[in-house]
């Protein structure tokens, strides 16, 4: 979406392809934002999606962002987001930074940036229980641009939508995250979907389900961490984009036997299903 935003910003012609398990409201949105989506088939995985795009910026000679490989990706968090973290705690107490990852590159670049500044800092990264990726401690196998040769073996389906695909991203294995990051924490896909219902409901924070995923990683690592532990969660994701998720599945449309109570407590405007439209039926 981002990418699709700064096409439409500097005039460029966007073409993003996309696994179909993705929402979606992202092929509405980056379609709003002028750019042409290119939806490849569920089995194909996030390999498949790769593997449409270099076959596309080879047959047209397009250039290919390369955002799994690309040192840009981390480096640019390493000057940005990392500094900006350090600089909001200043003179503060900050122990903890939970992430998850999708690129890897937040965690890449931020995270060197944090530990640089504040080698104290525990970095908890976590990963889906479904797919273990860096947990099964196997590799990705790499074609010579740093592109995944294949899907990995410990990958399952997941629903935190944005972390972790079906491979281990260059950007992520070159941070050395095993030298990187002090725990690996793995989140039940269940959980993010939970807490990021309960951050809407109690908090008011609409995030998405990896927001609730990596919420989630952050109350658990609270709950064994020293007394006035400080904990920094960030959560980069809107829950607008999950409408057609399993976010959503149990918030239906139309108005529940509690609002159709509260519907009739008055006389106008009832819209009931069944009935007649009721509109202002007061005196005057």
């Amino acid at each position: 979406i981002a990418v699709a935003m700064v096409c439409a910003q500097r005039g460029y012609n966007c073409v993003i392809t996309m696994a179909e398990p993705f929402s979606v409201e992202r092929r509405r949105l980056m379609r709003m934002l002028g750019a042409k989506v290119i939806v490849t088939p569920k089995a194909g995985k996030g390999t498949g999606m790769v593997r449409k795009a270099e076959e596309l910026c080879a047959k047209h000679g397009w250039f290919l962002a390369h955002q799994f490989e690309n040192e840009a990706n981390w480096k640019f968090h390493q000057a940005t987001t990392g500094p900006e973290i350090v600089n909001d705690f200043k003179n503060k107490k900050l122990t903890h930074w939970v992430t998850g990852y999708g690129t890897g590159g937040t965690f890449h670049g931020a995270g060197k940036a944090i530990k640089k500044a504040l080698p104290k800092v525990k970095i908890i990264l976590a990963e889906p229980e479904a797919a273990p990726l860096l947990k099964s401690g196997v590799k990705t196998d790499r074609n010579p641009d740093g592109s995944p040769v294949d899907s990995h073996p410990a990958f399952a389906s997941h629903p935190i939508q944005g972390w972790t695909p079906d491979f281990i991203p260059k950007v992520l294995e070159d941070a050395e995250p095993q030298n990187l990051m002090d725990q690996l924490f793995m989140v039940p896909g269940s959980q993010g979907i939970k807490v990021a219902k309960d951050l809407a409901a109690f908090e008011g924070i609409l995030t998405g389900i990896s927001g609730g995923a990596t919420m989630y990683s952050a109350l658990e690592i609270a709950k064994t961490a020293p007394e006035n532990s400080i904990i920094l969660a960030m959560l980069p994701d809107t829950g607008e984009r999950y409408l057609s998720t399993p976010l959503y599945s149990d918030i239906p449309p139309d108005m529940s036997e509690a609002e159709l109570e509260i519907a009739m407590s008055t006389p106008s405007f009832q819209l009931i299903p069944g009935k007649p439209p009721v509109l202002d039926v007061s005196t005057k």
